[in-house]
């Protein structure tokens, strides 16, 4: 989630779409222990629909290299462990980009 987090803003359903197989309560209890340990932020608006966005507190923020070096050893040694397929949107988002390439290069 802090991850997620460091791109800015983000509401519930959105946090949620970046997390697969999370559960409304799980997400919810997760982002209730980090903000009682001051790791994120949540603004609620008063209006109807209620609105709540979660942000990164400065504490939270002072995270960001940590968590960057986290995700570059992931990617790196992602090939130990293996990796569920479909689950990282910018994944598909590259397969398809590479695809329209070797498309536009075939031969008529």
């Amino acid at each position: 989630m802090l991850f997620h987090l460091l791109s800015g803003t983000l509401r519930f359903n959105e946090l949620r779409k970046h997390i697969a197989n999370v559960t409304p309560r799980m997400l919810t209890n997760q982002l209730r222990e980090l903000e009682d340990d001051g790791l994120i932020e949540r603004k609620v608006y008063a209006q109807v629909p209620p609105k709540v966005e979660y942000s990164l507190s400065e504490l939270g923020r002072s995270m960001e290299p940590i968590l960057l070096a986290l995700k570059h050893w992931g990617d790196a040694n992602i090939s130990l462990y293996g990796k569920p397929r479909g689950l990282d949107p910018r994944e598909s988002a590259a397969a398809e980009t590479r695809t329209e390439q070797t498309d536009a290069r075939a031969p008529l």
